[in-house]
């Protein structure tokens, strides 16, 4: 039977620790105030994700697991939420994710990065969870 998003993400949250699940409910919190816009309210990503704009640039990706985000290790996130990011396979030379550096404090961006998690699969947050005991590199701008 499968589980639709929201009945996932409430089941992973009840099951970690009462200061762990204030963490992610303040991280979707954020997630829904700063994020959902562009990344989608269920981390859908925009229309046409994979495909490049008029602008020549790729539309903000989903964060759930069909994205790309459980790939990147907590520090490489934090550093494109903190500075924000230029995907390189854009055609142009702005900032296509604004920096959120003097917007969210540090710990909100780990509340963000912990929610995000939670729309992973356990296979992603496997992979994921390794990526982050690595030692952290500087993705390309």
């Amino acid at each position: 039977m499968f589980v639709g998003l929201a009945a996932s993400v409430a089941l992973a949250q009840e099951r970690l620790p009462s200061p762990e699940r204030e963490l992610v409910a303040e991280g979707h919190r954020l997630y829904q105030q700063h994020c959902a816009a562009c990344h989608g309210a269920a981390g859908e990503g925009a229309p046409n994700w994979q495909r490049p704009n008029a602008q020549g640039e790729l539309p903000p990706p989903p964060h759930g697991p069909e994205g790309h985000t459980w790939r990147h290790a907590d520090a490489v996130l934090h550093l494109m939420i903190s500075e924000g990011w230029r995907d390189p396979f854009n055609e142009t030379s702005r900032l296509t994710m604004p920096a959120y550096k003097g917007v969210l404090t540090h710990e909100e961006i780990e509340a963000v990065i912990g929610y995000l998690k939670t729309i992973w699969t356990p296979a992603q947050r496997l992979y994921q969870a390794k990526e982050s005991r690595k030692p952290s590199k500087e993705p390309s701008r």
